[in-house]
């Protein structure tokens, strides 16, 4: 028994067990080679990492794109804060169409942009009936920004881990990955925003650098330094100039009475705005307290001509009057085409227009000079320059006379342009010496006599006002004309400039030709 228990089962011819009796196999032995199916587990596992990551940048960055962005009130102002990513973090402060503010105020990966828009109307008279709310306002300008930035971080991260677990759902088809995805974006975006509160700087507002129109800052109102000091009390200024309307109310209630004749035409002349914005609200309050008809515009709206000033002229269809304009000496071509875009603008170069029962004619200033580089060093301007202003007012003078209908008013941008229209029309306005004046042009034989009024600045200079001693008045002036189209009567509007408080109209009742005669002489480019 032992010996057949020992033998080994015979095979049959195939070498397999005989039949019958039960198979018996060798136990089985791992190969040291992988299996196929686990070789390429690490780059799956890898490629999923990858794309993991991959859908959550993309999230993060739909996420801050779309909801990276609340708006907030600041003071009076409307203002909307928004984040986007960014190597070198930083804050932008727009403030259109003026140019920006640019801040070293922390690093990196987001950058916040803070865009000031309108005045809110209801909070800014509500700042004047209560002066005391103003220094409230001041106070809490501060907490109001933040409280923004607050809300700014929060709707940014919710934007952003949603954005990506929509997303992660989208493309994987699978909650583990989605909620990997999802949290990854959480630290991303709360990591970049932990960051920029980590490394800010409040110092950073007092050394900030300007761009856009603010470039050429030096030519436009000398010493950057200068800018630097006078800027914030330029801008805190102009919170009294907007009080100084609620005065202007005062003193025209205040004003003996004077009753136009019925069929009166009110005529609002304004010139060389020079960007400043808080003339807008000033000519919206003279037009509905006066209830004018036309807006006369003799030139110099922006200071270099240049594409983004364009946006500044967008306040026109907000005057819903008749608007007639002229180009400036630091109007350019472009300037000019934005005005014309305007609803209720008129562009005159060296062409007429009847408005309101009036009929204008106007002609653009033949120069663009911007940086004043027209002007010689000694003041005054060089005989070619002054015999190319006087060929503009013989053109002008030119189609004048040959109007199928008489002209009333007829318009230039500089005064020394005025000299050959005397006779074609009883009245010529212009502006560009940012100083008021009123004279006669000297007669012609045989014609009518014609007064020349020049306007002061109605934008206050701009920001060239702050240079001097003084500030630069704003300056407009409501021209009352009769049924037959006669000036008879005049209101000249004089707001004390930026810094100031006084408000002045003085009415004067044409009875005869006003001023003596005087010539015109050439004035230097402003």
């Amino acid at each position: 028994m032992d010996g057949q228990e020992n033998e080994e089962p015979r095979r049959g011819p195939d070498g397999n067990a005989p039949a019958g009796r039960p198979r018996r196999f060798p136990p089985l032995r791992r190969s040291a080679a992988p299996r196929p199916g686990g070789r390429y587990v690490g780059l799956r596992r890898a490629a999923v990492a990858v794309a993991v990551l991959a859908v959550t940048l993309a999230g993060v960055l739909a996420g801050v794109i779309v909801g990276g962005n609340v708006g907030t009130d600041i003071g009076p102002f409307h203002a909307r804060l928004s984040v986007a990513p960014a190597a070198t973090g930083g804050t932008t402060i727009d403030i259109p169409p003026l140019g920006s503010l640019l801040l070293d105020s922390h690093d990196g990966p987001t950058h916040l942009t803070v865009e000031l828009g309108a005045l809110d109307q209801s909070r800014v008279e509500a700042l004047i009936d209560d002066p005391a709310s103003l220094n409230r306002a001041t106070q809490s300008a501060v907490d109001e920004v933040q409280e923004g930035v607050m809300r700014l971080g929060l709707r940014t991260v919710a934007s952003a881990v949603l954005a990506t677990l929509v997303l992660a759902l989208l493309v994987f088809r699978n909650t583990r990955r989605a909620a990997w995805a999802g949290g990854l974006a959480l630290l991303i975006t709360a990591g970049s925003l932990g960051t920029a509160a980590a490394t800010i700087r409040p110092q950073s507002i007092e050394e900030p650098r300007y761009e856009g129109l603010l470039v050429n800052a030096p030519a436009i109102v000398g010493d950057v330094q200068k800018i630097a000091n006078d800027y914030t009390r330029y801008a805190e200024q102009l919170q009294r100039l907007l009080g100084n309307v609620t005065q202007l109310y005062t003193t025209v209630s205040a004003l003996p009475v004077y009753e136009p004749e019925p069929g009166t035409t009110r005529v609002l002349h304004i010139s060389d705005m020079h960007l400043n914005p808080a003339a807008w609200q000033l000519i919206r309050t003279v037009t509905e307290q006066f209830g004018i008809d036309v807006i006369i515009d003799t030139g110099d709206i922006t200071d270099w001509g240049s594409e983004p000033e364009a946006s500044y002229v967008g306040s026109i269809s907000l005057l819903r009057k008749p608007y007639v304009y002229i180009r400036g000496n630091h109007d350019s071509n472009r300037t000019a085409a934005a005005v014309a875009r305007q609803p209720n603008a008129i562009v005159l170069d060296n062409t007429t227009t009847t408005v309101a029962g009036l009929t204008i004619a106007g002609i653009g200033d033949p120069r663009f000079t911007p940086d004043k580089s027209t002007s010689p060093a000694s003041g005054g301007l060089n005989d070619p320059t002054a015999d190319e202003l006087t060929a503009t007012g013989e053109k002008l003078a030119a189609t004048i006379r040959s109007s199928p209908q008489p002209v009333n008013i007829a318009l230039v941008h500089d005064p020394a342009a005025a000299g050959p229209l005397s006779g074609t029309c009883p009245l010529v306005l212009a502006g560009h010496t940012h100083r008021r004046q009123l004279s006669k042009l000297p007669e012609v034989p045989g014609q009518q006599p014609t007064t020349l009024m020049v306007q002061g600045s109605t934008g206050g200079a701009g920001l060239r006002g702050l240079e001097g001693e003084e500030p630069t008045p704003l300056a407009m002036t409501v021209l009352y004309f009769d049924q037959q189209k006669q000036l008879q009567a005049y209101d000249n509007i004089t707001v004390g400039g930026t810094g100031q408080a006084q408000v002045n109209l003085e009415r004067t009742v044409v009875t005869q030709p006003a001023g003596p005669p005087a010539p015109v002489t050439p004035t230097p480019t402003r």
